[in-house]
């Protein structure tokens, strides 16, 4: 998380927890030492070089980006956000913060999983167009990766290389995710009533554990009224 704090690149870092955990599981000391060097050399590069640019959006590009997150995207769909947070607020300044935010919650209250987001934000930067290609590009490496690795699937499951890359990635990815989260909370908590909000959720989360859904149905109608009596 402190990493990805830093700048450094999202798949560096993925593949950095992947490489260390196998290096670790198999005691391999000199390889974790070097992949450290080496993807850290190359994480803090890219991150030196990254500045915010008014990228034009296109509909080639568009398509192509999320075509690289649903080929790269592991672990829950929230590690979605580090990568969308990244490149389309911090790089290409697509989104500002609270359009993401407002796409989240679009991808919660809406049916099927949270890439529905992906849906709402090509709506949001190139139309119906945008949409339609933006909901293509994060499905489709999905099924083709599934499709291809059925044959190798009970070969990878008795792998301990495999095993320990996967438990890596997991880590890697929580921590992406804790990353965009102080992010967002920044931009989305920032007076006594949404810190309240936020308090009663967290609660809520870990009493009672109701859908995420009516959460934000919830919040929603707290916002409404609150918005009504100020």
């Amino acid at each position: 998380a402190g990493l990805s704090l830093a700048g450094w690149n999202e798949l560096g870092l993925l593949a950095l927890g992947g490489v260390v955990m196998t290096a670790s599981r198999l005691r391999q000391r000199d390889i974790i030492t070097g992949a450290i060097a080496t993807i850290a050399g190359s994480a803090a590069a890219f991150a030196q070089t990254v500045v915010t640019a008014n990228v034009p959006v296109t509909l080639t590009r568009l398509t192509l980006f999320f075509l690289k997150v649903g080929s790269v995207l592991f672990g829950s769909g929230y590690v979605l956000l580090a990568f969308l947070r990244a490149d389309l607020i911090d790089r290409w300044a697509w989104l500002t913060e609270q359009q993401l935010i407002d796409a989240v919650t679009i991808g919660q209250v809406t049916p099927g999983p949270v890439f529905t987001t992906a849906t709402f934000i090509g709506y949001l930067v190139a139309g119906w167009a945008g949409a339609a290609l933006a909901t293509i590009g994060i499905f489709a490496p999905g099924f083709f990766f599934v499709a291809m690795s059925r044959p190798v699937i009970p070969r990878l499951r008795d792998s301990a290389i495999t095993s320990a890359l996967l438990d890596g990635l997991v880590v890697a990815s929580l921590g992406l995710m804790a990353a965009v989260t102080w992010h967002l909370g920044r931009s989305a908590i920032i007076d006594i009533p949404t810190t309240g909000l936020a308090a009663a959720a967290l609660v809520l989360l870990n009493t009672i554990r109701p859908n995420s859904t009516w959460l934000v149905v919830g919040g929603a109608v707290a916002g409404w009224l609150l918005q009504r009596g100020a």
